[in-house]
């Protein structure tokens, strides 16, 4: 695009959308034989891998925790080969924030949008990010409890200069870390005998950490090396299992941030950060001077990570180092935490953050076709489970992947949408899709409620797959639209992938309202998409749910009919030691 001001660049950006700029096309079969090379290979395994300076029983990618770190460039596409090495385990691979711009069958959601990789077999994903969407991203199986583990950072580069001037960039990406097992895990939070997790044991920085804050021993805290007198863009991305966290650095207490979720955003100063699972932020941090650090008299501060919303509080740290002579102390922590130990803020951010570019396609209230509420919260029956507006999502339904019975003809939309708009809900229970229509503006409200059996209220951070939504706010007790409107009049909502539907409070009464949290989206790429909490505890015990994008017709011409081997588990498409895949080119 040139070095367009912001408000042409916005507008050329905003055509593009509406053109379906970053849709896949009609695909061609290419044999991907020896003579094809992927531009990342990815292997995941299960192995006994040491976190925390404890053995564990983990998946994990290219043997490491966490996984390569992915540079792509957006606008381009880019061919990620994933090999599933594991004996008895399936895998898939998600892009997390760039589904809505990939090919069909490689958003990575195992039965939404493919049949999951069998071990030993391989699968090419095609990955193409818009422009416009650079910015920091990570990707994750999203097979059971894999992706505490089997994860990395994916960072989307711009075909431009950046509007914001740094000297140079770090990744901190956090994680959480589970002596249990994943299999443990899954099974004690899927049975009649219902068995929970455990507290996370540790919130890990770049895969390092320790288990507690007065540990000893050998075990190393992760290191941020950065040098005096210098910007820094800090890349903060969510990698979390459960842990929602406050983050903030001892004696650098300005943070501005500059994105959120892949999209650049105005200047924020802020002092702390609050990271949920699955959500991405960047900020620029200037470091100190030489004269200043010798003023402080030390050459290494901590960052200090705390969890919010939880039984138990968790307080863990890493080190942001500048050079020295002598060696970085990553043994010791601190006995009395150097910082505050923080408090949830609840609505953080919420009506403040603007883009950095003109959302000149933002939905407002009038242009709203369809307000879907979605209500959430936890029963206890035989199992202990999450419904949304009435069900919980269990891997035995749908029997093959949604976006695999649209191509076969065998899931008519049509008469799925025609059964939802009929409920009153916007749900129709028996393929369990909120389906909708291209050109549709939805406005989607999840509303959270105290639990059936004991009025407990919890914190999740919501993610849809697909196109990002515009976040129009969240609130305390029930959803008021013409209160909300009131709220974000003169305001400029962001366009984001994960935001947090807050309790407010740990526990209310049955069924009763307590927190919301509101977005709009223009429904432009037709598709199959996961919307569902990122907290993986959650996920397992039923807290996803589908949206399904056009139709059959919609979807068939946005990129045409599939070769037969993406529609069987297995099919021709995996490859394997033996076999070349007959891939399909959709860009």
């Amino acid at each position: 695009m040139g070095l367009l001001s912001p408000r042409l660049r916005g507008t050329l950006h905003t055509l593009c959308l509406i053109l379906g700029f970053a849709t896949a096309t009609q695909g061609h079969l290419v044999l991907h034989d020896d003579s094809f090379q992927p531009d990342h290979i990815l292997r995941v395994t299960a192995q006994d891998y040491n976190q925390a300076c404890m053995d564990r029983y983990s998946v994990v990618i290219n043997g490491s925790l966490p996984g390569p770190q992915l540079h792509i460039q957006e606008g381009k596409v880019n061919w990620i080969r994933v090999y599933n090495d594991m004996e008895d385990l399936n895998v898939t691979m998600h892009w997390h924030g760039l589904s809505a711009f990939t090919a069909p069958f490689s958003d990575g959601t195992p039965m939404a949008s493919q049949w999951p990789i069998p071990p030993g077999h391989f699968f090419d994903y095609e990955v193409r990010p818009e422009v416009g969407y650079a910015g920091t991203y990570f990707y994750h199986s999203h097979i059971g409890f894999q992706a505490v583990t089997a994860w990395g950072a994916l960072i989307v580069e711009s075909a431009q200069p950046s509007p914001y001037e740094y000297d140079e960039e770090r990744v901190i990406a956090l994680s959480d870390f589970f002596t249990k097992t994943d299999e443990e895990i899954e099974n004690g939070l899927i049975s009649t005998n219902f068995t929970w997790s455990g507290e996370t044991s540790a919130v890990l920085v770049n895969g390092q950490g320790r288990l507690a804050t007065n540990a000893t021993g050998s075990c190393k805290l992760a290191a941020i090396s950065v040098e005096p007198g210098k910007t820094y863009r800090l890349r903060f991305i969510g990698a979390t299992a459960l842990s929602f966290v406050s983050l903030s650095i001892e004696s650098h207490d300005v943070l501005e941030i500059i994105e959120a979720d892949g999209h650049y955003t105005k200047p924020f100063n802020t002092s702390y950060l609050q990271i949920a699972s699955g959500q991405r932020y960047s900020v620029l941090l200037k470091t100190k001077t030489e004269a200043e650090l010798q003023q402080a008299k030390s050459r290494q501060f901590y960052f200090q990570l705390t969890t919010l919303g939880r039984p138990t509080v968790l307080t863990t740290f890493a080190v942001l180092e500048y050079p020295s002579s002598t060696t970085t102390d990553l043994v010791t922590v601190p006995v009395t935490p150097p910082l505050p130990v923080a408090n949830i803020t609840y609505g953080w951010l919420d009506y403040a953050l603007e883009p950095y570019y003109p959302n000149l396609d933002f939905p407002t209230a009038e242009e709203v076709t369809r307000r879907i509420i979605i209500n959430v919260h936890q029963n206890i029956s035989d199992r202990t489970i999450w419904l949304q507006s009435g069900y919980d999502w269990v891997e035995t339904f749908p029997k093959s992947p949604y976006l695999v019975d649209v191509y076969q003809g065998t899931l008519d939309l049509d008469a799925s949408y025609k059964r939802a708009i009929a409920s009153g809900f916007g749900f129709d229970n028996q393929t369990r899709l909120f389906p909708a229509k291209l050109g549709e503006v939805l406005e989607i409200v999840w509303q959270n409620q105290g639990a059936v059996n004991n009025g407990g209220v919890e914190n999740h951070p919501f993610h849809a797959h697909g196109r990002h939504f515009y976040d129009i706010g969240g609130g305390d007790g029930l959803y008021n639209l013409t209160e909300n409107e009131i709220r974000l009049k003169d305001t400029h909502p962001v366009s984001r992938d994960t935001t947090m539907l807050y309790a407010y409070r740990k526990k209310t009464t049955a069924l009763q309202p307590s927190g919301w949290r509101a977005w709009r989206i223009r429904v432009t790429d037709a598709g199959v998409w996961m919307v569902h909490c990122h907290v993986l505890q959650h996920m397992l015990m039923g807290m996803q749910t589908v949206f399904a994008y056009g139709d059959q017709v919609d979807i068939k011409a946005q990129s045409g009919a599939p070769d037969e081997g993406y529609l069987t588990y297995g099919g021709s498409v995996y490859g394997n030691t033996t076999h070349s895949p007959p891939v399909q080119h959709f860009f």
